[in-house]
């Protein structure tokens, strides 16, 4: 094994998901308020994040989000998207007080990438990538952490279609038998596992919407997992 993915929302950036997203939906609608109103732009949102999770590769989850974004609200909010680049901008770190925060996630990517390892940030590819690098600095971490950040705009699956995992593999070059893939949510991280690679099940902030039997999977806390990197080897022939 030589590369480590990591989920990010719950898993390096402790969050409650749904706090967070509920928050998120209501600082977006304040901010185009004066054009359309939130809740209908808030339940387009949501459509258009559907239509991603569903994307079967066709085209970039970027470019089917705003298919059905635009198919709801109407063609004229394409004229609208650079102010959307600039509520990232401008407005989303407001919503860093609204997630916590763990000085673990730094300090186990600092001593994987000290040790050799490659590292990709696997966060589900349903955000613009200036989103995502956002919540990558509110958990500590630095843009050159990671040989690939998934974002919407790269991407034409999302978790939990197992395609998701293998585009990752595709674009890095990695085989299934060199990875481990780290995340707090049974459904949509361990489904990696369908490809072959390892995972880690972390425990903090897990969500398991089906009340699986976790037991057969690695799992643990961010501080047991920090104490099992200490004991890894550095990775040699990369």
């Amino acid at each position: 094994m030589n590369t480590v993915l990591f989920d990010l929302d719950g898993t390096l950036l402790p969050m409650d998901q749904d706090h967070y997203i509920k928050a998120y939906l209501t600082v977006l609608g304040e901010r185009f308020a004066g054009l359309y109103e939130p809740a209908a732009l808030q339940a387009a949102v949501m459509q258009g994040t559907e239509a991603m999770i569903k994307n079967d590769g066709g085209c970039t989850n970027e470019t089917l989000f705003w298919q059905v974004f635009s198919s709801i609200l109407g063609a004229g909010v394409n004229d609208w998207r650079t102010e959307f680049d600039n509520f990232y901008r401008e407005q989303y770190d407001n919503l860093r007080s609204e997630v916590g925060f763990t000085p673990l996630a730094a300090e186990t990517v600092a001593a994987l990438k000290e040790k050799g390892y490659d590292l990709i940030l696997a966060s589900n590819p349903l955000y613009p990538e200036i989103a995502t690098r956002a919540r990558m600095r509110w958990a500590g971490l630095n843009e050159d952490d990671f040989l690939l950040v998934t974002a919407y705009e790269k991407f034409s699956y999302s978790k939990p279609n197992v395609a998701y995992y293998r585009e990752i593999m595709t674009k890095c070059g990695r085989e299934p038998q060199d990875c481990l893939m780290v995340g707090n949510d049974v459904d949509e991280d361990l489904c990696a596992g369908k490809t072959g690679m390892a995972t880690w099940l972390l425990t903090d902030w897990m969500i398991n919407r089906r009340n699986k039997d976790i037991s057969a999977y690695r799992h643990g806390s961010f501080a047991e997992l920090r104490a099992e990197v200490n004991s890894w080897g550095k990775v040699t022939g990369l």
